[in-house]
């Protein structure tokens, strides 16, 4: 219906730790939606022209069109995280990003995109048992990098950084919701729900149809 309409959007943001299963929920929402109208995005490093632009230009330009589901896996709140756990731009610069990102979250939710963001919370010890898991299973040791187990080395700082992303930037119009996420049926079980009552609320409508031409194409033979 929300393809069909063609008139707002839908902006699903996935944040959490390595091995949190932001790949898995992906696989879970988009099995739900029309393919031709769903974009998924993963936010890696930033490279090249990315580079050379301000933070949230890559992110602008991924934003769904209206009739779509975008879904991010990672997204703009990189960029109050990384920087931030790793010292690489100073705090005076991160620290403004929470207003500006709150603002750019605003003006899209006011030009037609609804925005719903999961963190996906998984524990210590079940990021470790997954990330062995991945370790051992050849189909899946692609999947593991240096960045796995350097990043567990800052822990605290990266959850003092969630603290402040989820504290300063769930507001009215782009709500955070915290989804446990070491069970994943019961993290897709939450994050479905939690978007099917939104669909409901936007009460997508197919639109009207040219009645003339229905009654031609019945006609043919």
């Amino acid at each position: 219906m929300l393809y069909a309409e063609g008139k707002r959007s839908l902006l699903v943001v996935l944040q959490g730790r390595d091995a949190a299963g932001k790949d898995g929920t992906v696989k879970h929402i988009c099995s739900a939606f029309n393919p031709q109208g769903t974009h998924v995005t993963s936010f890696k490093v930033p490279v090249g022209e990315e580079a050379s632009h301000d933070y949230l230009w890559r992110v602008h330009r991924a934003v769904p069109p209206h009739g779509y589901v975008g879904v991010f896996n990672r997204s703009q709140y990189e960029d109050v995280l990384v920087p931030r756990v790793h010292n690489l731009v100073p705090r005076a610069v991160w620290s403004k990003r929470y207003a500006q990102i709150n603002e750019f979250e605003r003006m899209l939710t006011e030009n037609g995109v609804t925005i719903v963001k999961f963190f996906l919370h998984i524990s210590r010890a079940e990021q470790a048992r997954r990330l062995r898991d991945r370790a051992a299973d050849p189909t899946k040791q692609w999947k593991v990098s240096d960045s796995d187990v350097r990043e567990r080395g800052y822990w605290q700082e990266y959850t003092l950084a969630y603290q402040d992303v989820l504290s300063r930037c769930s507001t009215p119009w782009a709500p955070w919701y915290v989804v446990p996420a070491d069970d994943k049926q019961a993290r897709n079980y939450l994050v479905a729900g939690v978007l099917l009552a939104v669909l409901q609320r936007m009460k997508p409508a197919y639109p009207p149809a040219d009645q003339k031409l229905v009654s031609r194409v019945k006609r043919l033979r």
